[in-house]
């Protein structure tokens, strides 16, 4: 019931190295000071009796409460949440920073399933609250202003209604889901226990990965090859895990009548499926003058008749190839954020100075980077792998937006502070760019302008094209699997009609690249995630080009939204600043901004 969010890596993060000078390091004493602390036996103990009494005092009574009563039960419910929430923050924290530690991997897991446990007699409290009637829900509301806080809350609840099942079965799927957890652990044990050859050096896939963006292309093309060898070795694990996902997703939709695979994730998510359909359309619509006429100009850079798949991600010739140390790249951070608005830099600053940030490149640490809200009452936590690439300072500056965010949406309380996905990546993105524009602004010649320019739409073709390519990918999969079994072949299929269609006629694949679904962790464990990169990527854009606009009150606006946290719609959120995501032609203005960029790089061929 209470899982630490897995660290999905954000789509652009790097991994580790020198010169940096003093990374800092995380501290976790403000959640609990070890495994053995007094306050975490406490609080263990406190969630099984609390548990245990909230059951008796509200299982089946739930419909005869009057509204103040009503109000004192979500109130425990949430102060369950939190200190759940606490606990496995803590134990997951600890994990991602030495995921080879045994005792750690213990650790969370023991959590896990003594919270899985303890929680499993509070099942029926979002059933019975879907079986109370919207006129008497209404009623409660309008007679407690408290209550009526937690509207948003029932609402998104309530969205669950027509696909509920029996009290019996939601108990029983609830126990099971540590089943399902275990072949998540699966995946992601064995792509972490993959080792990979490059010219004798043994590495594991977070440096191979990184191999793809080296200067030197034999380097490129030999990692590419050697990731394809693996992944082909491994295929038969990979495929058995999609397919077990995939049919365990399958059974659950059918039995509680979802009308399709992604159903699940648009509730979730607070989001209408034509929504997501408007958005699916214009990126794909827009692949042409995205990504097919940028991999052109790139593959000119380059001096090559046809890219491949390895020159996907290739530093440009004349990218800049400096370390930034990170004392400077917080100092870039710093100033972009104070500059947008002095606010912005007071909460970001404590990041910095309190052990906020875990940045070094350790072995046995999660890869990617992240940041972590943990409980609204602590503070966020954000892990990066810093290499000291300028794509490592805009990551920095992405994680610290969504500590940012997470910042200011914690006044809203444990259930109304957390955002969907489609709206969790807005102060990231934003942050982003903000960044983007100070360097940009800062470049000295026409040459860093372009590097800068390049390497901007560059990510944005990352998290938009393919994050949409992804998303049918994994549309095409589920879709397929509901047919039957699918072999290692059959996906490969299903991979390679997505990656021509979005990366355009420039490339060339070679063979084995029909593999390369298999270490994208979102696939396995938040099908459909993908689709919120895009969403959030347009959607800043979108604001940003209000922004860029200088319109008047967008910094106060902008704090509201950040503030509002997960308490209102994305139509609400967008109305003060004229922007509409149902309306097809605001994905449009979003996409406008990366042709634009691509059209300037154009004319400097010129």
């Amino acid at each position: 019931m209470f899982h630490l969010p897995f660290p999905l890596r954000d789509a652009n993060a790097g991994s580790g190295s020198k010169e940096l000078g003093n990374l800092p390091e995380w501290d976790l004493s403000d959640l609990y000071s070890g495994e053995d602390a007094p306050e975490l036996a406490h609080d263990l103990d406190w969630l099984e009796t609390e548990c245990a009494a909230f059951a008796a005092d509200y299982e089946g009574k739930l419909a005869e409460l009057d509204a103040a009563a009503l109000l004192t039960c979500v109130q425990r419910n949430e102060k369950i949440s939190a200190i759940a929430g606490r606990i496995m923050s803590f134990a997951g924290l600890r994990y991602y920073q030495l995921t080879i530690d045994a005792g750690r991997a213990k650790f969370m897991s023991d959590c896990q399933e003594k919270i899985t446990n303890f929680t499993t007699p509070l099942v029926f409290f979002t059933l019975e609250l879907n079986r109370i009637e919207d006129d008497a829900l209404t009623a409660r509301f309008a007679e407690n202003a408290d209550l009526a806080r937690y509207a948003p809350v029932f609402r998104r609840i309530r969205a669950m209604k027509p696909y509920q099942l029996s009290d019996e079965l939601e108990k029983f799927l609830h126990d099971l889901g540590v089943v399902g957890d275990a072949w998540e652990r699966l995946f992601d044990e064995t792509i972490a226990g993959l080792t990979f050859d490059i010219d004798g050096e043994e590495l594991n896939i977070e440096g191979t990965l990184n191999l793809l963006t080296e200067q030197d292309r034999s380097k490129r093309e030999a990692a590419a090859h050697e990731l394809a060898r693996v992944f082909g070795e491994n295929i038969k694990t990979f495929a058995r895990v999609h397919n077990t996902a995939a049919k365990e997703k399958e059974v659950i939709d059918r039995w509680r009548k979802m009308p399709s695979a992604q159903t699940g994730r648009h509730l979730s998510n607070d989001v209408e499926p034509e929504v997501v359909e408007a958005l699916r359309e214009a990126v794909v619509a827009a692949y042409p003058k995205l990504s097919h006429r940028y991999y052109e100009l790139k593959r000119k850079w380059l001096g090559l008749d046809r890219m491949q798949v390895w020159d996907r991600n290739a530093p440009l010739p004349m990218e800049d190839t400096r370390t930034i140390p990170w004392a400077q790249a917080e100092r870039m951070v710093m100033e972009a954020y104070e500059a947008f608005d002095p606010r912005m830099g007071e909460i970001a600053a404590p990041f910095f100075s309190k052990g906020w940030i875990d940045a070094a490149v350790k072995p046995g640490k999660a890869p990617g980077a992240f940041a972590h809200p943990t409980v609204t009452e602590v503070h966020p936590y954000v892990m990066l792998n810093y290499l000291g690439k300028p794509r490592d300072v805009m990551t920095l500056a992405h994680e610290l937006g969504h500590g940012v965010h997470q910042v200011l949406a914690a006044g809203q309380g444990e259930m109304l502070s957390s955002t969907p996905l489609t709206l969790a990546e807005t102060a990231s993105v934003f942050g982003e760019m903000l960044t983007f524009r100070k360097m940009l602004e800062k470049a000295e010649t026409q040459e860093q302008r372009k590097v800068l320019l390049a390497g901007k739409v560059e990510d944005m073709i990352n998290t938009v094209v393919r994050q949409i390519a992804f998303y049918d990918f994994e549309c095409k999969l589920h879709a397929a699997r509901r047919q039957g079994e699918l072999t290692p072949e059959n996906i490969g299929d299903l991979w390679m009609s997505v990656q021509g269609e979005s990366l355009g006629p420039a490339f060339d694949f070679m063979e084995g690249y029909e593999s390369f679904w298999a270490y994208i962790p979102h696939f396995v464990h938040s099908p459909f995630y993908v689709y919120a990169y895009a969403f959030g990527d347009g959607l800043v854009n979108a604001l940003y080009s209000v922004y860029a606009e200088g319109a008047e009150g967008f910094e106060e606006k902008y704090f509201d939204m950040l503030k509002a946290g997960g308490s209102k719609h994305h139509k609400e959120l967008l109305a003060p600043f004229g922007l509409d995501a149902s309306d097809p032609k605001f994905w449009d203005k979003g996409l406008s901004m990366i042709s634009d960029m691509i059209d300037e790089l154009e004319a400097m061929e010129g």
